[in-house]
């Protein structure tokens, strides 16, 4: 069972098409000192490409009242919640009744 809401079919078309101009980038990368595989126009058109999805992403977030703050994060990145016990015996920082320790 997937945590993420629904998505609509275009915001599914959107996350594709990102995902394949993204893909083309990474997969024509050229190192340094050589030519880009791709003409300037083309890098261009797939930034301009990449900028209206983002807009696009965030209306339609904002359309849907959901949240555009999701990011990936590290399994050891700390949090910035925090837990608070709400407990009594926590509260008071005493130990659980019948406990030795």
């Amino acid at each position: 069972m997937s945590t993420e809401p629904e998505l609509s079919k275009e915001e599914r078309i959107l996350r594709m098409m990102k995902r394949v101009l993204t893909d083309v980038a990474k997969d024509t990368h050229a190192k340094p000192g050589f030519r880009h595989p791709l003409s300037d126009n083309t890098i261009e058109g797939i930034r301009d490409c990449l900028a209206l999805i983002a807009a696009r992403e965030q209306e339609l977030a904002e359309e849907f009242g959901r949240a555009m703050n999701m990011r990936p994060r590290f399994v050891d990145e700390p949090r910035r919640e925090v837990v608070v016990p709400l407990d009594s015996a926590s509260l008071r920082g005493n130990k659980p009744s019948g406990s030795d320790h």
